[in-house]
């Protein structure tokens, strides 16, 4: 047997082992599709609300642009990402839900932390800085 038949051999197994367990498949046109029209139209009503300044509040028009970002993030994870509760024996889910709960451990400290330290610094007044040092 020559390199070129070993190297041809070993090719065709390495192809054949990135197969996903149990015939999942990566994805079809279809679900493609429907995701990127979905990310488009999620991409192209917040612009809309802001661009034409279609809310009078802008605090709703935050929300709604956050609302939509929630869902579009839910829309990539399903269609781009192929994430559900059964792939991968549901490690996948795992790992999304311990990375959303460092996030929010994380977001939620930072602005306590904040809060704090802002209700809790004494202000300085224009007679203190005088004197200072």
């Amino acid at each position: 047997m020559s390199t070129a038949d070993t190297e041809r051999a070993y090719d065709q197994r390495h192809v054949h082992s990135h197969h996903h367990p149990e015939g999942e498949a990566h994805g079809t046109f279809k679900g493609y599709m429907t995701g990127f029209i979905l990310s488009v139209i999620l991409t192209t009503i917040p612009f809309w609300l802001v661009m034409g300044d279609v809310l009078p509040s802008k605090q709703a028009t935050v929300f709604i642009i956050m609302g939509f970002a929630v869902v579009q993030i839910l829309v990539h994870m399903i269609y781009f990402l192929h994430m559900n509760t059964s792939s991968e024996g549901g490690w996948n889910m795992l790992a999304l839900i311990f990375t959303l709960v460092l996030v929010v451990i994380t977001l939620a400290g930072s602005l306590w932390v904040m809060f704090n330290m802002n209700d809790n610094m004494m202000p300085v007044s224009a007679h203190e800085m005088r004197n200072a040092p």
